[in-house]
């Protein structure tokens, strides 16, 4: 199932979108929610992004150029980071390059949306149950903001650099997947999601160890090799074949 948040005559609402017809929800998208009578056609509204998270996890350097690259033990203490919720933007929405830099790189990702509280699992544990389902983003980074020390929040943190959506896919299976980007038509980055380094279960389950992650937080897996730095005028299609594209334009 398909789950979007869109735009009309200055409201927003929830939706299943089901080809091109979106079919309007009340309620808890996370919880409890009903179909309603009301019926649109995509071209009739706005995509937004497809939750409001409640807070953004994000894991670095979490993919090798080829299977036999990854690393024969588990990743003891993978590096994590937060965006801020207030970085989000939908999925054709302008990424606004922050004025002290010049060139900003994105990094396509396919990212997990909690459903259920997590806490304190063990290796081994079910992850799936917990997983509402997942969409595509791009953790658009500004490197040049980042500190000497290898503090990396404020070069992920400016407003716009958290394209998400175009959908929340409930029924995907996140083994058997491709990630794709291309900037201006050229392709950059097509990796299939076995070549994590870190698997998703893998990293539910170290987060839940230190901290509770909770109903609409999102998780990004990671980019592939191939992110590269883009300017204004650039634009940025970050997809994932089951779930759709982001199409981002880079501004100034």
């Amino acid at each position: 199932m398909k789950f979007i948040r869109y735009s009309l005559d200055n409201q927003v609402f929830q939706g299943i979108l089901e080809n091109d017809r979106i079919t309007q929800i009340s309620g808890d998208l996370l919880n409890i929610w009903n179909k309603t009578d009301v019926i649109y056609q995509l071209n009739e509204v706005k995509l937004l992004a497809p939750v409001l998270p409640k807070q953004i996890i994000g894991i670095g350097a979490n993919y090798v150029a080829i299977e036999e690259e990854r690393p024969i033990e588990p990743v003891q203490h993978p590096v994590f980071f937060f965006k801020p919720v207030s970085s989000v933007i939908g999925p054709t929405d302008n990424i606004v390059i922050p004025k002290q830099v010049d060139q900003v790189k994105f990094e396509a990702e396919l990212a997990v949306v909690i459903g259920k509280e997590i806490k304190n699992l063990q290796a081994g544990d079910d992850v799936a149950p917990y997983i509402f389902g997942h969409t595509v983003a791009n953790d658009v980074t500004a490197p040049d903001l980042f500190h000497s020390d290898g503090h990396w929040t404020i070069g992920k943190a400016f407003d716009t650099c958290t394209p998400l959506g175009p959908v929340i896919e409930t029924d995907l299976d996140w083994r058997n997947v491709r990630i794709v980007a291309s900037v201006d038509g050229v392709r950059k980055q097509d990796s299939p999601t076995g070549f994590m380094i870190v698997s998703i279960p893998e990293m539910i389950i170290y987060l839940s160890q230190v901290m509770t992650l909770n109903p609409g937080d999102i998780l990004l897996t990671g980019s592939p090799v191939g992110a590269e730095m883009v300017g204004p005028g650039s634009a940025v299609d970050c997809s994932i074949k089951e779930v759709g594209t982001l199409h981002n334009k880079v501004i100034s």
